[in-house]
Parts: C-alpha cells; structure tokens; sequence
C-alpha cells in the first residue's frame, strides 16, 4: 500500500513518519531523496553548479543560499523543480518497489497536494497542527525568525484545503504521547484496508 504524507512545515509530519516506521512502514522521504540527488558527486549537484556556482561551497551545494536564490523566483524554482523532482520520483518509484510485499510504503511528501503526486496514492495522511505551534517549532529547530517561517507557510497550500483532500488527519496539537495515540490509529487503520 502507497500512502502519502504530509503536513505544513513544522506540524509534526517527521515525528509521525518515525512513528510509522518503528509499526514496521517502509519510509521514502522525499525531502531526503532531494538532498541526496544533489550530493557530492552526483549528475543533480553538476546540473544545480552549472545554473547557480554561488551555490557550491567546496564541492558541496550550500542549501540555505539556493533556497534563497529560489523561494522569491519563480522561473529560477522550476528550473531547480526540473533537476530534482524527475529524480526524487525515479528513486522513490525504486525504493517503493522493493519495499515487502504487505507493507505499507509512506511517501512523505511536504507538497503532496500542491502537484500530482497524491494522485499516485492508495491514501493519503495529513499531520495538522494549529499555526502558533508550528511556528514555535520552527523557531526552536531551524532557529529561523517568525517572518522567515510565516513566508513558507504562506507558499504552502492552504491547511483547510489540505484538510479536505487527505483521508485521514492527525491533529499534532497536544504531547508526544497523544500524537502516539492518534498516530497509531491512523496507522492501524491503514493497514486494514491495505
């Protein structure tokens, strides 16, 4: 069973993917993937040092520089979209088909339904979380200032939209032992119609 998760940027979607993975899901991240399509080495990072050499600092991709030459660029963003999500899908596609047959295969997919990749899912989770929480989290992780989060959130889809399109939510809104509790719901749920 393919399912997609998701969840705007500091709901939680992480901490449910580990969940998951300890009831014995297959875990495909895809924002791990993009990092490792552009590693040392490799025909993705070639292609990003061709389009933007600023970005490469002693052979590595500098992360923090491309996201700020792309986040306010839209031409710029589909021009990095282009070298890395034809390759995050090829190895995601791999890993899926080599998960056991019987297992679950979550996708973690922060914009899962911003493209069509939901589409390619036997279901679909959202981690929900009320924004001032998201926001704190983001702070207290990345150590990013509450405008720097606020603008990510907004180039995400709507949490209420969000809402509407998934199958099953987990509210992320209390402890780590109520996330647990729903968490596991949700994925008991999955497995029986998987």
């Amino acid at each position: 069973m393919r399912v997609g998760l998701t969840g705007g940027i500091g709901a939680g979607k992480s901490a449910v993917a580990r969940l998951f993975s300890d009831w014995g899901a297959v875990i495909i991240d895809a924002d791990q993937l993009a990092r490792d399509v552009v590693a040392v080495g490799t025909p993705g990072l070639a292609e990003v040092a061709t389009l933007w050499p600023q970005t490469i600092v002693e052979g590595s991709l500098d992360r923090a520089a491309l996201s700020r030459i792309v986040f306010d660029d839209a031409n710029a963003r589909e021009q990095l979209n282009a070298i890395i999500h034809p390759r995050v899908r090829a190895l995601a596609a791999e890993m899926d088909e080599r998960a056991p047959a019987g297992t679950v295969a979550v996708h973690v997919v922060p914009l899962l339904f911003e493209g069509e990749y939901w589409k390619m899912c036997d279901a679909t989770v959202l981690v929900a979380a009320p924004v001032e929480q998201r926001i704190a989290r983001v702070i207290a992780r990345d150590d990013w200032t509450r405008a720097a989060v606020e603008a990510r959130m907004q180039a995400q889809i709507d949490p209420q939209r969000a809402r509407e399109m998934a199958q099953f939510v987990v509210e992320n809104d209390s402890d780590l032992a109520t996330l647990e509790k729903r968490s596991r719901a949700v994925f008991d749920a999955l497995r029986s119609v998987a």
